[in-house]
């Protein structure tokens, strides 16, 4: 079963049961904290999917997400405070709602435009990602084309007619190996590439889980053909309304998101 939690304001996880039950022993998760997984209509404090128990050293534990005890179709959490209320006494917006007493500030945030964790994916659209891709450029510029064109210069010999240059047939596929490397390490690693991280979008598969290093790899080659043809592929971002995916997503089953 995959958990998400929210941390310091953002969406956090896919995590299993045992990883849950982790981060309530290191103390990052409260009884408080919002979770939610497939098959709630909606997200939930930790207490109310695990209920909070104290041992027998008086230390507070959670019980296992197995034992859960059902949450009364008329309640519901607050997004904003954590609390449960009858649904009567709540606004919705979307597949949150919010208590009264939270009524003012998350119209605030509505109003002002502000990030709202509702518990859905949000997907990036064309612009942002084109911002990202052109980062990750900037990056493997400076790490990689900017050294290899000062020994490109510094060499100083002139190709003779018909004479094939094997300096620049390495410098192309040295070029292409450290593009592969940076796009698959991070991607594997962290579920992003720098320029990803600075534009805070990430790469997950369907179903919001991480992605693994061999569909990394997978999905930069799938990106190579999305670069063909004029780049036709990274364009069916703007025309694919619900998720935004580019060729490359599709081939790969991923979907490019907001942290």
């Amino acid at each position: 079963m995959k958990w998400y939690y929210v941390e310091n304001g953002q969406q956090a996880g896919p995590v299993d049961d045992a990883q849950l039950a982790d981060l309530w022993q290191q103390g990052r998760l409260t009884a408080d904290t919002l979770v939610w997984r497939e098959g709630l209509a909606e997200w939930q404090p930790y207490r109310a999917v695990s209920p909070v128990e104290s041992s027998g050293s008086g230390e507070a534990v959670p019980v296992p997400p197995a034992t859960l005890r059902p949450v009364p179709a008329e309640e519901a959490v607050c997004i904003e405070c954590g609390r449960v209320f009858n649904k009567s006494d709540m606004i919705p917006h979307g597949n949150v709602h919010i208590c009264a007493g939270c009524k003012p500030v998350f119209m605030q945030k509505v109003a002002e435009g502000a990030q709202l964790n509702t518990g859905e994916l949000r997907y990036a659209g064309f612009g942002i990602r084109f911002a990202a891709k052109f980062l990750d450029g900037l990056i493997l510029g400076v790490l990689f084309l900017a050294p290899m064109m000062v020994v490109m210069f510094s060499r100083g010999v002139q190709q003779q007619p018909g004479e094939v240059d094997l300096f620049m047939i390495f410098f192309q596929l040295g070029f292409y190996g450290v593009n592969l490397a940076y796009t698959v390490f991070f991607l594997g690693r962290y579920g992003a590439t720098p320029g990803k991280m600075i534009c805070k979008l990430k790469v997950v598969k369907a179903d919001g889980e991480p992605v693994s290093y061999l569909r990394a790899l997978g999905r930069y080659f799938s990106e190579l053909v999305s670069g063909m043809v004029c780049y036709i592929g990274y364009l069916m971002v703007l025309f694919d309304k619900e998720q935004r995916r580019a060729l490359h997503d599709h081939m790969c089953s991923t979907r490019v998101v907001y942290k």
